[in-house]
Order: C-alpha cells, then structure tokens, then sequence
C-alpha cells in the first residue's frame, strides 16, 4: 500500500517539508528597531536555519519600509552611492547621518532616510520628549541631496523619534511659520510649538524643491489628526505622557488647519500624514507626493522573482501584532507569499495585542525570540544571537514534521 499524495502547501512547489531532498528558503526580514538593521537580521535567520539544516539553499532579501535601513538596503541593492553628512539630530546636537544615490539607468535619484537625521535611535532614553525633537536635520538632508544634483528624491518614513509634523523639516528648507502676532515660531523647537501657529508661508523655500519630484514611502494607514492620529497612537512610544499626547494632538490639529488652508486639501486625514510623527504632512507642505510604501520599495527590490523559486518564507520584525497587517513588512511578504502557495513563519522580538489576526494574512506561524523575561536593554544586546537560535528552533521543528511524514509514508508501505 502506497502514501496518498501529500497535500501540504509547499508540495505544489516542488519540494515538500516531507520529502527528500533540499529545501530552497526565503529569508525577508524588516530590521528590528534600535537594534538590527535589516541585512543583520537575515544574515542571523540565515546561520540558524543552517545550524538546524546544514543542506538549505538560503536566499536573503533584506526589506525595509522605509525606516531604518532605507538608504542602505536601496542602495546597496541597486549598486549605488553613499553620502555622509553632519545634521541637526532630534534633539538639536549634530549628529552623523547619510543618504544615497540609486545605481543603475536611471536619472540622479537621491533616497534619504528620515530616521537618519531625526530616528528613535538617536535620542537618549533620558531625552525621549516628542514634544520638543526636532526633524530639522531631515530638511538638512533634503538640502544637501537637492544641491548634489538630485533629479529625483525618494524618502523613506519610519522608526521617527520626533512629532512635529515636519515642522522643523520644512524650516530648514526655508519655509516659514508664523504666530497670531505675526512672529515667526522658533527653529526647530519641536512639536509643542506648533500651538501658537496661525500662518504659514512658502515664498521663500529652497528654489530646488519647485523643480525636484519628491516622492515618500510611508504608511498609508497612518494620518495627522483625529482619535487613530499620529500624536494618540505612537506618542507615548516615543516617550510621551498622557499630558503630552493631548498637547501634541491639539498641536497637530493647529498644524492641519493652518496646512490645509495653504494647500486646499484636507491634510488631517490624508493618507500617510501622519508617518514619522507627522512628517508625511510636512512633506505634502513642501509639494512632495504621500505613496504607500511598497508601492515605492517593491519595484526596486522586486522580491517576486525569489518567491517564485523557493519552497518556505521565512520573515521577521520587532513586534508582531494587531498593526502588522496594517502595511508592515511581515504581513507584505506573507500576502505575496500566499499569492504563490508557500507557507510563512515570522520572528519577533515581542509578540503583542491580537497578533493571531496575522494568520489571516499569510503568515501560518510566529514565535517570539525571546526565551526568558529581559530587559529591554538586554533584548537590544542580544538580539542577534537570540534571532539565530530562534530560526534554528523554528527549522528543527520544521525538520521534525518532515520527519515524521516520512515515518507515516514507510509505515504505509510497509502494510
């Protein structure tokens, strides 16, 4: 008596976890915030899942959503250039920072990341005030990318420590904003400021910005104002108290209501402005274009060739939970991945509120990587080491099922 045909999701593939022979897998992680950048990150799911299975054929595709990483992994993947520079840092000391150059036939394409110039990381614990960082140091960026030539400049939203609404951007690139008594709003003094504001003006911003297409790569779900507004949702993650998140909302209302007036359009639910603290807003202020991020990221790293020839998605980020499958990256590759029929397994550092609304998307298993209550301190430390021995843990298990398959299929034909 012979096994019936297995009906596993990755038979149709070519291969199947219960059959001989070598298993091609996909690793396409995000990074995980203030701690591994995504590169890090494959190349530690990667030496796991080769400690449980020496045989695999890994291959990596680092993936970004426009926070930290952006610059490197675009780059990189298009044989580019890197700038470095010195900024503004979110908390008004110089800070080093960086852009790039996408390689390849293309016109001069500049890709910066926010988080470079104004990211989470580059705050202190102790200075962790959204009320007062500042991304002036993007509109710096900005700057310097417009007068190396840049035909086209590409921005990358996320992993922000600030809440400005790009206020402190668009200062530094000339645009100017004015109190109730007709003084201007002081340079870079963060989102609190945004109070007083009544009038903006855009007559005198950096000439470059009328001739230079900007287009932005954020989450689309997130916007300026309102209960589910960028202040109420990720001010408290940036160390926001109850106190503060009512001051910054109000501020972002002030904001909207002044930016709506100058660009006719109503910016306080308009999608993405909320990304970064607000930034998408400021950006729309400055003429840029708002764009759901894979829709900017995707074409360049083009990931559906791999899945096309692979047999398991291995994919990873910070926190997996009831937000995941509101544009992060695990729930991207997931839905791609279902799209072809392979199965999904995601790593997180922590595993939060709902998160088993993710198995609606594509992703059959996730696991946290933390295997005893830590600090978040000593999370961050070890996280590289603790993202190997995960992959590993999740691969043997993998190995098992195949294992005992391939007992059940001898014990048939054996009867």
């Amino acid at each position: 008596m012979f096994a019936p045909p297995c009906s596993c999701c990755c038979h149709s593939k070519g291969w199947c976890c219960h059959s001989k022979g070598n298993i091609k897998i996909l690793v396409a992680p995000s990074g995980f915030k203030e701690s591994l950048e995504p590169q890090a990150a494959a190349n530690a799911i990667e030496a796991g899942i080769l400690r449980a299975n020496p045989t695999a054929i890994v291959t990596k595709a680092p993936l970004v959503d426009g926070g930290e990483g952006f610059v490197k992994v675009l780059v990189s993947a298009t044989k580019g250039t890197f700038q470095k520079l010195t900024v503004m840092g979110p908390v008004r000391q110089p800070v080093s920072s960086h852009y790039g150059f996408l390689g390849g036939d293309r016109r001069k394409t500049a890709v910066i990341e926010m988080a470079a110039a104004a990211g989470l990381r580059l705050v202190p614990p102790e200075l962790r005030d959204p009320t007062s960082t500042t991304t002036f140091g993007v509109g710096e960026t900005i700057a310097a990318a417009l007068e190396a030539g840049a035909e086209e400049i590409l921005i990358g939203c996320g992993d922000s420590g600030t809440c400005d609404a790009g206020v402190g951007m668009a200062q530094a690139l000339g645009v100017r904003f004015y109190d109730i008594h007709g003084d201007d709003l002081p340079l870079a003094a963060g989102g609190a400021s945004l109070n007083d504001l009544a009038i903006i003006d855009r007559t005198e911003r950096h000439h470059l910005l009328r001739q230079v297409p900007i287009h932005v790569a954020c989450n689309w779900h997130n916007v300026l104002c309102g209960p589910e507004g960028v202040a109420r949702v990720f001010g408290p993650q940036k160390g926001a108290t109850a106190s503060d998140v009512d001051h910054l909302a109000r501020a972002m209302d002030k904001f909207a209501s002044a930016c709506s007036f100058e660009l006719g359009v109503d910016v306080g639910q308009a999608p993405g402005s909320g990304a970064s603290g607000g930034l998408g807003a400021g950006l729309m202020l400055i003429g840029a274009q708002l764009h759901p991020r894979y829709d900017i990221i995707m074409p360049l790293l083009d990931i559906d060739p791999l899945l096309a020839d692979c047999h398991l998605v291995f994919t990873a980020e910070g926190s997996i939970d009831f937000q995941t499958p509101r544009g992060k990256i695990p729930a991207e590759v997931a839905m791609r991945a279902k799209a072809r029929g392979l199965p999904v397994v995601a790593l997180a550092g922590t595993i939060g509120e709902d998160a088993n609304v993710n198995y609606g998307v594509g992703i059959d298993a996730f696991a946290s990587i933390l295997q005893r209550p830590v600090s978040l301190e000593t999370a961050i430390a070890e996280a590289e080491r603790l993202l190997v021995e995960s992959a590993e843990s999740a691969m043997r298990m993998i190995m098992i099922g195949r294992s005992l398959r391939l007992r059940s299929e001898i014990n048939l034909i054996v009867e």
